[in-house]
């Protein structure tokens, strides 16, 4: 048995590297706060600055988190550190499904994006400094399909997202297992608690 100064300094060990921490969190920042946006603006009439500021600034931090999903899977399978799971059995199968989900939902929501707002047929820039071309000839038309669909998929990550931290606060109070403490990472790792 593990006394509890050993465990801590167990956790911190076995802590994920720093580019996975502050990738993982990035992106979950990102997701929230693209979330919020969309939420704040729909309940805003159509064609204010207001509306519009938002959602250019929704359009930008997308792309934003477009680049930090394509960093974390290059990171993922070339540098980052690999450790031995938290959990085994259904505990594992049910979380190695649920991170694979969201990578899935995560690349499918920025593919969804891209599609919806070439078929708005408006500008596509980052902070205003480049654009992004049309690659493919969408039809106006198309711009509710994908803005519904874009919508539905944001809900899903949400309430994933959610489950997904439910259970590491599962893990971490309930189970006591250190799961927690991994992303956190070296001398934070031990005042998690």
């Amino acid at each position: 048995m593990h006394s509890t100064r050993t465990f801590w300094l167990d956790a911190a060990a076995s802590a994920y590297d720093r580019t996975t921490i502050v990738l993982h969190w990035l992106t979950a920042l990102l997701v929230v706060a693209l979330f919020i946006m969309a939420q704040v603006w729909e309940s805003m009439p159509h064609g204010t600055p207001v509306r519009k500021s938002l959602q250019g600034l929704h359009v930008s931090l997308g792309l934003l988190l477009t680049a930090v999903i394509v960093l974390r899977m290059a990171w993922r399978a070339t540098g980052g550190r690999r450790l031995p799971p938290a959990s085994h059995g259904a505990l594992q199968v049910s979380a190695k499904t649920m991170h694979y989900a969201l990578y899935l939902l995560l690349a499918a929501q920025i593919v969804l994006g891209f599609l919806f707002r070439w078929a708005q047929g408006e500008s596509f820039t980052f902070f205003g400094w480049f654009s992004i071309p049309k690659l493919l000839p969408l039809v106006r038309e198309q711009r509710h399909f994908f803005g519904d669909l874009h919508n539905v998929v944001a809900w899903v990550i949400i309430v994933l997202a959610g489950l997904h931290a439910l259970a590491a606060l599962f893990h971490h109070y309930w189970l006591r297992d250190g799961l927690l403490r991994r992303m956190w990472g070296g001398s934070r790792a031990g005042r998690l608690r």
